[in-house]
């Protein structure tokens, strides 16, 4: 497994209802990515499929299984670049619908993740909420977990997977205007300092159905220090990023006088009122 690697973000405009035209995007993004170095492309939230939905039939129109044929496509695309690629949809699983993220590597479908925290917002009015624990894979190119959008909201989220050893924690979201404006700024980077971790927040563009998104796409290392960032229109950002780093959750500043272990200074005991029911709710 190696010590650092490259990682891109691709902050893109797809376009609701056209997943076909969405995934030739995905799909020669990725490839520009590979040229630059990346070993793991991120793309936005719903970006196979678009995310400003009216009503269940629309989301419905754009549901496909995981694996599925975007799966399928994107699959031989890692498979002759040795790449790996995690995107949105809208996962149809029987008769339900997710928002989920899948990754996909040189031999197909590595994981997927259904959104757990849904706003009212957009797909996430329409959707099931998600029945997928949150979880790490080991990948030849890291320890590697994901979450979406809102999800970045609940540092809980975040520090599982750290827990579970990821390296590098991804958040493909639809920042929109209105409230989103202060996460890349601070959720982002806060998310990576608490948990030792590197973290990359990969927005879409472009106004959609008349919500206007916010792009600032950013890249932190294990400290917090930012790495890449991106403004507002269609672009990819690509940074280094140290797993071997992330590994150690051991800070010695002076040997013996001044150290600091944010995993090892848990004190679980006290956070039992994290998991019991909000009263009054």
């Amino acid at each position: 497994m190696p010590d650092k690697i490259i990682v891109a973000g691709v902050q893109m405009e797809p376009k609701i209802f056209t997943k076909a035209e969405n995934l030739e995007k995905i799909i020669s993004f990725s490839e520009k990515g590979h040229k630059e170095g990346a070993k793991i492309v991120v793309f936005p939230e719903c970006s196979l499929s678009g995310y400003c939905f009216d009503n269940l039939e629309e989301v419905i129109s754009v549901g496909e299984p995981i694996p599925g044929p975007a799966t399928e496509k994107v699959k031989k695309l890692c498979s002759r670049l040795d790449l790996f690629v995690l995107f949105g949809l809208i996962e149809k699983e029987r008769e339900e619908y997710f928002n989920a993220a899948v990754l996909v590597g040189p031999d197909g479908v590595i994981g997927n993740y259904r959104k757990i925290h849904l706003p009212f917002l957009g797909a996430d009015r329409f959707v099931k909420k998600g029945n997928i624990p949150f979880r790490t894979y080991d990948t030849r190119y890291g320890k590697f977990g994901w979450i979406i959008c809102f999800d970045g909201a609940f540092p809980e989220s975040s520090r599982i997977l750290a827990l579970q050893g990821s390296e590098l924690i991804a958040l493909p979201t639809n920042w929109p205007v209105g409230g989103s404006e202060t996460s890349p700024k601070y959720i982002v980077p806060t998310r990576a300092i608490e948990n030792r971790v590197n973290y990359i927040a990969v927005n879409r563009v472009g106004t959609e159905r008349g919500f206007q998104f916010i792009g600032q796409s950013k890249i932190v290392d294990y400290v917090g220090n930012i790495l890449a960032e991106a403004d507002r229109e269609e672009e990819t950002i690509y940074a280094e990023i140290d797993l071997a780093q992330a590994r150690e959750k051991k800070t010695v500043v002076i040997p013996g006088v001044y150290e600091l272990d944010r995993f090892r200074t848990r004190s679980p005991e006290f956070y039992a009122p994290l998991v019991e029911p909000l009263l009054n709710q």
